[in-house]
C-alpha cells in the first residue's frame, strides 16, 4: 500500500467522523422547547439561553466546521501529491532506491617518438568484496589465508569506502591465478567476494625515463578540492587514480579516460539488490613523446658510466643529469636523472617504507628530476656568454691578449684568485682563453665590468640568453635558477653587515667564470648551447616533450606539437665565429686525453667543460656540447654532482649519447686531465 492510498483512507475516515458530528449537531437542534421538571406549564426555552447544553451544541458545531476544514486541506494535499507533484515524488523515490557505481577507465598509453611503449596498461586480477563481508569474521579469515594477507588488512580494505559506498571494495590486486581458481571453485565459502579483471600501469622498459614519465597515485584531497572549485577541471571522485608527477601529471587531462557508470538498486540499508542501466568506461588518449627510447637508454647508461668513473676516482658522485635536445626544433630526445626510481612501486599504492626511502636526503631524493629541478653553479660552461658580453660592451676585443701566471691579483694581493691551472697558461687571446678555459682571462673580463659604467653587463647577457628564467618546458617542477645582482645580494643577505651585503669586485669575477651565487639548471644550459649552436640570428626553441596526441583510431594524431621560439639570438657574426672556433678547439686542442674520446665520431663536436666548486663538497662536473660543429643538429648537456672534473665524469654521459646518435661507441681508454673551472 503506497503513501497516497494511506493518506486517502485517513481522509475518508476523518470525513466520516466529521459528517457524524455535524449530523448530531443538526439533530440536536430539531426541538426548540424544554419541560419544566417542577410540573409547571410548559414554556419557551429558546432566545438567549446560555445554558451548558447550548454551549455544548456550539462547540460541537465548531468541531464539525474545523473537521470539515481539515478534510478539505488533506484532500487538497492528496490531490497535489497525486496529480501535481506525483512525478517529482516518484523521481525522488526512485533516487532513494538507486545508486550510481562508477568504474575506472584505462589511462592512455605513453609512447616514444617511434611508437615504442614507455607506459602501457596490463590486466590485473583483482579480488573485490561487498561491504557486509567485513562482518563475517570466518570469511575474512579464510580470505586472508588464501591471499596471504593479515586479517586486519583484509578487513580494513573491505571497510574502505574511497571507491564508493555501494561499489565493491578492492581487497587485493594482482592476485595469483591459483587463488582466483580457488575462489571460483568454492563460492559457498566466499559469498560477497568476486574477482574482476582491471588494468594497472605497466612499464615495459622498466625504469627508463622514469623522471620524464612520472607516476600515478590515488587522488589527493587537495586535488579533489581543486577539482570541485574549477568547473573546467576533471571531476574526480575519492579513490580515482591520477598522475602525480612528470608526463602523467602534465597531461592528466589527456591520459585520464571517462569513467563508466552502473545504476544499482539498493534496499533501506544500502545493500545492492539489483542492477539497472550502465555506461561503459572510455579509455584515455595515448600521448606520443619526443623522447627516443634508444637515445634515452644511452643517456641513462652514460650517466651510470659517468658516476662509475667518478667513484673510481674517489669522488662521491651522488647525483647527476643529462639532457639531449634537437637543436632544430627543441624536441627533448632524452632526459635522464640520477639516482633512478622504479615507477612500478606506485602501482596499487606505495608502501610507507618505500616512500620514506624515496623522499630521504640520504638517498639523495631519487624522485627529483634534476634536469629541470636541480640548480647548480654553471662553472666554465658559462664562459662563452661572458666572452660575448665583454665583446658587446667593449671590455675586450677579438685581438685582446692576457697573461696568466696561475694566480690573478687584479684587485690586489689581498684579493687574489687562482686559475684552475696553477702553473699558468702564459700569454693567450680570447679564443684561446675559451679553448683552455683560462680563469685569468675571465677574471679580467669581470674586473672590466666592475670598473665600467655598465656594471651589470654580465647579468644582462646571461638573462638575455634565458638564465634566471624558466624555459617553460611541459613538465612540472621546473626551477628558475638565479642570476645574482647587487640588489639581490643586498636583500638576500639582509641579516649580514652592510659591508658584507655590498656587491664587490670578487662577486663579478666569480659569476664571470660561473662560480659564486649563480644557479642554473641542466636544461637551461642545454638551451644556451642550442642558441650557440644555431649562431647569430639563430633560434633557441622552447624545449618540449610532447610530440602529439594519438588518434583513437588509426595511426594518426589529433594534435601535433608545433615548435615554439623561446628566444632569437642576436650577436655580431664575427663574435659568434670566435665563440664557435673556441668551443671546437676546446674539444680537440685543450687536452689529448679528452680529444681521444671524440676523434672516432663521424662528425666534429664543439663544447665546453666545467667544474663547479662548493664549499665542503667535491666539485660538480659539467660537459655541454653540440654536433655537428659546422651544422648543428643535437645538443647534449650533462653534469655529475660531486663527480669532480667535468672531463673525467660528465664527459662519459655526453659521449654515450653521441655514440648512440652517430652509431659510434666510445673506444677511448684514456682519461682526460682537464680540470677547467
Amino acid at each position: 500500500m503506497d503513501l497516497g492510498t494511506i493518506v486517502l483512507i485517513m481522509c475518508l475516515v476523518i470525513a466520516a467522523v466529521a459528517v457524524v458530528a455535524v449530523a448530531l449537531v443538526i439533530h440536536s437542534r430539531g426541538g426548540r422547547f424544554t419541560v419544566d421538571i417542577g410540573g409547571q406549564t410548559p414554556r419557551a426555552a429558546g432566545g438567549n439561553d446560555t445554558s451548558s447544553e447550548t454551549g455544548f451544541k456550539g462547540r460541537l458545531t465548531g468541531l464539525g466546521l474545523f473537521s470539515g476544514g481539515i478534510v478539505a486541506l488533506l484532500l487538497g494535499k492528496v490531490w497535489s501529491m497525486q496529480l501535481v507533484g506525483g512525478e517529482a515524488y516518484a523521481e525522488q523515490a526512485e533516487k532513494n532506491r538507486t545508486r550510481t557505481v562508477t568504474t575506472a577507465a584505462p589511462r592512455g598509453r605513453i609512447l616514444d617518438r617511434n611508437g615504442v611503449e614507455l607506459v602501457a596498461n596490463r590486466p590485473s586480477l583483482t579480488v573485490v568484496a561487498a561491504s557486509d563481508v567485513a562482518d563475517d569474521e570466518r570469511e575474512v579469515q579464510l580470505l586472508a589465508n588464501l591471499l596471504g594477507m593479515p586479517r586486519q588488512a583484509v578487513r580494513r580494505n573491505i571497510l574502505d569506502t574511497t571507491e564508493g559506498v555501494q561499489g565493491s571494495r578492492t581487497v587485493a590486486v594482482d592476485v595469483s591465478r591459483r587463488a582466483v581458481a580457488y575462489l571460483q571453485e568454492h563460492p559457498d565459502l566466499f559469498p560477497g567476494v568476486d574477482v574482476e579483471q582491471r588494468t594497472q600501469r605497466h612499464y615495459p622498459r622498466g625504469t627508463l625515463a622514469a623522471h620524464v614519465l612520472g607516476y600515478t597515485g590515488t587522488v589527493s584531497q587537495d586535488q579533489l578540492d581543486a577539482s570541485a572549485k574549477d568547473e573546467t577541471a576533471i571531476e574526480y571522485r575519492s579513490g580515482d587514480i591520477t598522475g602525480q608527477a612528470g608526463v602523467e601529471y602534465q597531461y592528466e587531462s589527456v591520459l585520464q579516460g571517462v569513467r563508466g557508470e552502473q545504476e544499482v538498486y539498493v534496499d533501506v540499508d544500502g545493500n545492492v539488490t539489483g542492477t539497472s542501466s550502465s555506461v561503459p568506461a572510455v579509455a584515455g588518449s595515448d600521448v606520443v613523446l619526443t623522447i627516443d627510447a634508444n637515445v634515452q637508454q644511452a643517456a641513462e647508461d652514460g650517466l651510470d658510466k659517468a658516476v662509475e668513473h667518478a667513484r673510481a676516482a674517489g669522488k662521491p658522485a651522488v647525483a647527476g643529469a643529462v639532457v639531449c635536445l634537437d637543436a632544430t626544433n627543441g624536441d627533448v630526445l632524452a632526459m635522464a636523472s640520477y639516482p633512478k626510481f622504479d615507477p612500478s612501486i606506485f602501482v596499487g599504492g606505495i608502501a610507507t617504507d618505500d616512500w620514506d626511502a624515496l623522499a630521504s636526503e640520504d638517498a639523495h631524493y631519487p624522485l627529483m628530476n634534476r634536469a629541470v629541478g636541480g640548480t647548480y653553479a654553471s662553472a666554465s660552461t658559462i664562459k662563452p656568454l661572458s666572452a660575448l658580453a665583454a665583446l658587446d660592451n667593449g671590455i675586450v676585443t677579438p685581438d685582446s691578449t692576457f697573461t696568466c701566471t696561475g694566480y690573478w691579483t687584479g684587485f690586489g694581493e689581498a684579493y687574489g684568485q687562482y686559475c684552475w691551472k696553477k702553473t699558468g697558461h702564459g700569454t693567450l687571446n680570447l679564443r684561446d682563453g675559451i679553448v683552455n678555459s683560462c680563469n685569468t682571462v675571465f677574471y679580467e673580463i669581470g674586473k672590466g665590468f666592475y670598473n665600467s659604467s655598465h656594471k651589470e653587463g654580465l647579468q644582462e647577457k646571461f638573462k638575455q640568453w634565458g638564465l634566471g628564467s624558466r624555459t617553460g618546458i611541459d613538465l612540472p617542477a621546473e626551477e628558475v635558477g638565479r642570476v645574482p645582482t647587487p640588489e639581490w645580494k643586498w636583500d638576500y643577505f639582509a641579516s649580514y653587515s652592510d659591508d658584507d651585503r655590498t656587491w664587490r669586485g670578487g662577486d663579478t669575477t666569480n659569476i664571470a667564470i660561473g662560480q659564486g651565487d649563480i644557479l642554473v639548471t641542466p636544461l637551461q644550459m642545454a638551451c644556451v648551447y642550442m642558441g650557440l649552436a644555431n649562431g647569430n640570428g639563430g633560434t633557441i626553441y622552447k624545449p618540449h616533450v610532447l610530440k602529439g596526441i594519438a588518434a583513437k583510431e588509426g595511426d594518426g594524431t589529433v594534435i601535433e606539437h608545433k615548435p615554439e621560439t623561446l628566444d632569437t639570438v642576436q650577436e655580431d657574426e664575427t663574435y659568434m665565429d670566435l665563440i664557435h672556433s673556441g668551443l671546437e678547439g676546446m674539444i680537440y686542442e685543450e687536452d689529448p686525453g679528452m680529444a681521444a674520446h671524440f676523434t672516432n665520431l663521424p662528425v666534429k663536436v664543439a663544447g665546453k667543460t666545467g667544474t663547479a666548486e662548493r664549499s665542503g663538497q667535491e666539485p660538480t662536473g659539467w660537459f655541454c656540447v653540440y654536433a655537428p660543429a659546422d651544422d648543428p643538429k643535437y645538443v647534449v648537456a650533462a653534469l655529475v654532482e660531486q663527480g669532480g672534473f667535468g672531463a673525467s665524469s660528465a664527459l662519459y654521459a655526453v659521449r654515450e649519447v653521441l655514440g648512440q646518435l652517430y652509431d659510434a661507441p666510445d673506444d677511448a681508454t684514456v682519461v682526460s686531465s682537464n680540470q677547467s673551472m
